[in-house]
C-alpha cells in the first residue's frame, strides 16, 4: 500500500501532505526533483486558527478561502536553498526533501550540455 501511495503522490498534479513524515519528505523531494511539480506545504497551525474562525463565524467563506491560498501562495513546493545548521542538525532541510544541490548540479550540466532546464523537464 505504501509503494502504491507513494506512487500516486509522485505521479498527481497537485499533492498535500497533511503530515509531514518521511514519506512526505521523500515525496516533496522526488517531485522537486521532477520538475517542481506543485506540492503545498500547509502551516497547520495557520490553518487551524482560520478553520475555527470560519465556524465561529468571525470569517466568511470567500475571506477565509481568500487568506488561505494568499498564505500558502508561496509554499509550492518550488526551488529553495537547503536550510543547514550545523549546530542543531535535527532542525535543518533534510535532504532528500530538498535536493537543491542534486537540482543545482542537474542545472550546470543542461547549461553546460546548451539545453536549458524548461528543454529537459
Amino acid at each position: 500500500m505504501a509503494a502504491l501511495d507513494y506512487l500516486i503522490s509522485l505521479e498527481s498534479d497537485i499533492i498535500v501532505p497533511t503530515y509531514y513524515g518521511n514519506m512526505a519528505k521523500v515525496v516533496e523531494g522526488h517531485r522537486r526533483f521532477l520538475g517542481f511539480k506543485k506540492t503545498i506545504e500547509l502551516n497547520r497551525k495557520f490553518l487551524v486558527n482560520l478553520i475555527d474562525e470560519y465556524y465561529e463565524r468571525l470569517l466568511s467563506w470567500e475571506v477565509f478561502s481568500t487568506t488561505v491560498k494568499a498564505f500558502h501562495g508561496t509554499r509550492m513546493g518550488g526551488p529553495k536553498k537547503r536550510l543547514v545548521i550545523p549546530s542543531k542538525p535535527k532542525e535543518e532541510d533534510y535532504f532528500y526533501a530538498n535536493p537543491y544541490e542534486c537540482l543545482q548540479l542537474l542545472h550546470e550540466n543542461d547549461n553546460d550540455n546548451g539545453n536549458s532546464q524548461e528543454e529537459t523537464m
